[in-house]
């Protein structure tokens, strides 16, 4: 075993090192110059920063390839050669150190995104981190460390490749504001995400000091059944005559951080702004900790969106997995989708939702359709779009991987039976991908129907599992209903394979609900019946029709009387005003056949007018409702004004109250991009046309970090500006002439590293030296309101806030 997996599995606790950036800097980095270049030109300072935190006491030694991938190297530079160079680099050091230090291969984010959010496929990004990853292993890392990572997707296109590449343990960091990630992950989904993965310790760095960490850090904490990392910057950046410097001093930094290592984090380190002196202290502050205590387990799977997680097992509320998106039994979506139409299985998904589904069943297994081509298409649509955690659905095993790679966190896979070599194919796949999966006890052609032949069958597979280094921890055990017209005894078979897996096997259990009234009359009333008897045993979960009036008032009331409904609030809104109709024990029920509402605030099924298929971020029918609105002769201005306009201010109402999040602020935003794709020719001929404000765009120079400036172009032109968007890495001069170029009167600045954020004043005291009157607006992730004032600039704190400044600004002039 790896040392450093040996000591993280018997709980010892280890001190990673501190700021590489910031260090160099204050050694000869000029701001804006490529840390990358610096370091092949100076490798003796680079050895003496590895030195100089091997000497504070560092157990882990960074190395210099924060930005080595090829989104982010200079193009002069090749990825793997330069990686392997400063995996060698830090390993020279760490031999030198008389005792065990560790050297993490550094793997910070690509700086794109994966699609349909960017442009970068799956493949593509996994290739580009496999290439990185290649170096820093032949360079000797001991372990992989993917940090300051800020979306989801990327981390798992990060650890698939990681697993292609070596065997070394792997490290993931994330970096939250407010307890979520740039694109709406919070602590929890993060976590749960990596736990599926299998990765070997996550935490969180970056974007903020100890104190603004300490309740997101207590979250992890409670949620993360992995080692926990924290890796604090040395309190928020601040701007002193022209230099960026952290308020935290070594000795407060260690005493705060050191109550992390105390709470339970067997890793902690430094991020920006500390220094080997930080080190030194924090190593002081931890020398001597009690043993850590085994990390806390939740029972079941848990299956994750970017922003939502659902947990199935004991002790949770029974799910119920929408069954509808399938199109045996259903013609019209059997011809949707034999014509790749994608809508109507949208808007089952969106039906569902509505009337209670908490995961949704996709298969699109139809005659003369490709499955691998549509399986994956209909999945990312639909991850895009809806809350829910997604159950990929299909016996092709090719259509399940394309499925998997494109969807962003941990969907559950139906399903993997005893078929001959369908483990071997898709077992190591679902835990590379960490994707939870059904286990169904079928194994060659006869149908077992007693308890005791499934739960042989379970436990040979269980058994494949083990051999493949499979986790019985992704497994969800399908009971095998089977219709209870051809064996009065399929009930009770259910029940006894249910309690053999929770008593027995500790495993979460699922069926189909349907199967076991096949053939019989009043199927709704069997299916409920059994759905009691079956959770009542312990039964998880269940495939099924949400809208089936009996299933989800059985439901409800199961809810409320396993004590999963607080106050009995949900079952009393739902059935307060509750009654038979049809006479006495007639069965129907009228106040609870109304389906239940959707989430946040957002319309249940397909958008029926301009407004809510914005809102939605539907592209496809903000296009049709746009045509058809003009085809109605309605007044293109009106339609920007009265109905556009509007929505994404809603929208934006939306993600600042934390109902959205970027993925769907940019899904809207393209979607009224897309309707002002039809109205800007009509607008452009109407004399009513008015010039609009102008605003410059840049990524200041010496930074080539831009999807936070992107997403502000992208909801600056939806709010009626026209944006000059320069780019990433410009320099002062090219965006003050801009700005005379184009008589703008606002500049948007942005930058996501501390050590190019300086470069802010640049443009402002050039502006101050012309005497030219703009404004400046500056925003990212380590810019702060008082530093914006301190350089005399407005400050934005996400793209929302950026555009309603922006206006304000405007108004003001």
């Amino acid at each position: 075993m790896n040392s450093f997996a040996s000591l993280l599995a018997a709980r010892k606790r280890l001190l990673f090192d501190g700021a590489m950036g910031t260090e160099l800097q204050g050694r000869g980095l000029v701001a804006g110059q490529s840390p990358e270049l610096f370091s092949l030109e100076h490798p003796e300072i680079l050895e003496g920063v590895h030195a100089d935190y091997v000497a504070a006491g560092a157990d882990l030694l960074t190395t210099n390839t924060f930005g080595a991938s090829r989104y982010k190297l200079p193009k002069e530079l090749e990825p793997y050669a330069f990686n392997k160079r400063m995996a060698q680099t830090a390993k020279a050091a760490a031999s030198r150190a008389g005792r065990p230090v560790f050297v993490a291969g550094n793997v910070g984010p690509t700086g794109v995104f994966l699609a349909p959010m960017g442009d970068v496929s799956f493949e593509a990004m996994v290739e580009a981190f496999a290439e990185q990853m290649r170096g820093l292993a032949d360079g000797g890392a001991d372990l992989l460390f993917i940090q300051t990572q800020y979306d989801i997707a990327e981390v798992r296109a990060a650890v698939v490749a990681a697993r292609q590449v070596c065997r070394l343990p792997i490290v993931v960091s994330m970096t939250y504001e407010d307890g979520a990630t740039l694109t709406g992950s919070g602590v929890p989904v993060c976590i749960a995400t990596l736990a599926n993965m299998g990765v070997d310790v996550v935490g969180m760095n970056c974007s903020a000091g100890p104190v603004e960490m300490a309740p997101h850090v207590a979250a992890m904490l409670a949620e993360s059944p992995l080692p926990v990392l924290v890796q604090p910057n040395a309190g928020l950046p601040q701007l002193e005559n022209g230099r960026t410097v952290f308020p935290l001093g070594p000795e407060e930094f260690a005493t705060l951080t050191a109550q992390f290592a105390k709470a339970g984090a067997q890793v902690v380190g430094g991020c920006c702004g500390t220094t080997p002196a930080h080190i030194r202290a924090l190593r002081n502050a931890v020398e001597g900790l009690p043993a850590l205590e085994p990390r806390p387990v939740f029972p079941g799977v848990a299956l994750t969106t970017r922003s939502s997680l659902v947990r199935i097992g004991a002790g949770f509320p029974h799910q119920l997995i929408g069954e509808r998106i399938n199109p045996t039994g259903k013609k019209a979506l059997t011809a949707a989708l034999q014509a790749g139409e994608l809508q109507l299985a949208m808007q089952f998904a969106e039906e569902q939702i509505a009337a209670g589904a908490k995961v949704l069943d996709v298969n699109v297994g139809a005659p003369m359709v490709d499955e691998v081509r549509l399986l994956p298409e209909l999945v990312s649509r639909l991850a895009s779009a809806v809350p829910t955690p997604l159950v990929i659905d299909s016996s092709n095993p090719e259509a399940v991987e394309a499925a998997l790679r494109v969807y962003p966190a941990s969907p559950l896979v139906n399903s993997i039976s005893g078929e001959a070599g369908r483990m071997a194919r898709l077992g190591p796949l679902c835990r590379d991908y960490g994707a939870p999966f059904i286990l169904l006890p079928l194994q060659g052609g006869s149908l077992p129907v007693t308890a005791a032949e499934r739960i042989a069958v379970i436990e040979a597979l269980l058994a494949e599992m083990d051999a493949l280094g499979v986790p019985r921890r992704l497994a969800v055990v399908d009971i095998l209903a089977l219709t209870i017209s051809s064996s009065e005894q399929a009930a009770a078979e259910c029940v006894q394979v249910i309690r053999h897996c929770e008593n027995v096997l500790g495993l979460p259990t699922v069926c189909g609900l349907s199967n076991i009234s096949f053939g019989l009359p009043a199927r709704d009333l069997v299916n409920a019946a059994f759905l009691t008897l079956a959770t009542g045993a312990g039964l998880s979960a269940c495939i099924a029709n949400p809208g089936a009036p009996r299933v989800a008032e059985a439901l409800d009331t199961l809810r409320l009387l396993q004590g999963n409904d607080e106050g009995a609030e949900s079952f009393i809104a739902r059935y307060s005003g509750w009654k038979h109709s049809g006479g006495e024990g007639s069965g129907a029920a009228s106040g609870g056949n109304a389906p239940r509402t959707g989430g946040a605030g957002s319309p249940a099924g397909a958008a029926q007018t301009l407004d809510e298929a914005v809102i939605k971020g539907d592209k496809a029918k903000t296009l049709e409702l746009t045509q058809a609105a003009l085809d109605a002769g309605n007044d293109p201005f009106s339609l920007v004004n009265d109905v556009l306009i509007p929505a994404i201010t809603q929208v934006g109402d939306k993600y600042e109250r934390k109902e959205y999040f970027l993925p769907q602020l940019i899904r809207s935003a393209e979607a009224m991009q897309a309707a002002f794709g039809i109205l800007r020719p009509l607008l452009a001929k109407d004399s009513r046309t008015t010039e609009k404000p102008v605003i410059i765009l840049a990524t200041v120079e010496g930074d080539i970090h831009d999807i936070g400036k992107n997403i502000v172009s992208l909801l600056m032109s939806n709010h009626g500006f026209e944006v000059v968007d320069l780019g990433k890495d410009v320099s002062a001069g090219r965006i003050v002439e801009a700005a005379c170029t184009h008589n703008a009167k606002l500049i948007g600045l942005s930058a996501l590293m501390t050590t190019t954020m300086v470069r802010m004043q640049d443009t402002i005291a050039l502006l101050r030296e012309r005497n030219l009157e703009k404004k400046v607006l500056v925003g990212g992730a380590v810019v702060t309101e008082a530093f914006a004032r301190s350089i005399g600039a407005h400050y934005s704190s996400d793209a929302v806030d950026a555009v309603r400044l922006a206006k304000e600004l405007f108004a003001a002039q």
